[in-house]
């Protein structure tokens, strides 16, 4: 099993504690991972990890917090490389996600991995999966809409389900499997959905 790099003592501490709990949690899991794993990849002691995370579950929510503020952050990007465009924002993000999810190593969409793990549906962190995936949910829908499909819902949740399909067949099956085809299937998916009929427009 590969071994993770030590993180560079010029970070801060929190930092170092925090990259060290997302490299340990997405490659082994959340439940297998201890508290003295992480502190030892930080390059600090367990004194010092409940300093800045009260408990690991304290630790567990941020590590989500820090994903979730990183999956917000490439819709802010689709708009920034193409303004006033929807569909090619859409497209855009469709292709995105398509080579994370061919060039991921296997272990799939670490959110995902993280609902699963955490069973508890109460749980702080979890609800903070379930927070993130709806919202991501809803502005699919919603710049589905913008870029005028007919069933914007409805071809929103094709694609949710597309991508999230895709995530886990590739961490089951590998790179071998229908997973790799994501891109290509998004794009027949909106090649052929029904757009709005132009309004008319009435002369006298």
């Amino acid at each position: 099993m590969p071994r993770l790099k030590r993180q560079p003592d010029k970070a801060p501490p929190r930092e170092r504690i925090l990259q060290a709990a997302r490299g340990l949690f997405y490659r082994d899991g959340i439940n297998a991972v201890s508290v003295d794993a992480i502190a030892s990849a930080a390059g600090t002691n367990k004194m010092t990890v409940y300093r800045h995370f009260s408990s690991k579950d304290e630790l567990i929510a941020a590590y989500l917090d820090l994903l979730a503020a990183e999956g917000e952050a490439v819709w802010a990007e689709a708009r920034a490389r193409h303004p006033g465009d929807p569909d090619a924002q859409l497209r855009w993000l469709m292709r995105q996600v398509s080579q994370w999810a061919s060039e991921a190593n296997g272990r799939g969409c670490a959110l995902a991995n993280a609902a699963v793990e955490l069973a508890e549906r109460k749980h702080p962190a979890r609800r903070i999966v379930e927070t993130h995936k709806r919202h991501q949910r809803g502005r699919l829908v919603d710049l589905v809409r913008e870029a005028g499909y007919a069933r914007p819902e409805r071809v929103a949740d094709e694609l949710f389900l597309l991508v999230e399909g895709a995530r886990m067949c590739l961490q089951s099956v590998g790179r071998a499997g229908p997973g790799s085809r994501l891109f290509a299937l998004t794009e027949e998916l909106l090649g052929s959905a029904p757009r709005k009929k132009p309004l008319k427009v009435h002369t006298a």
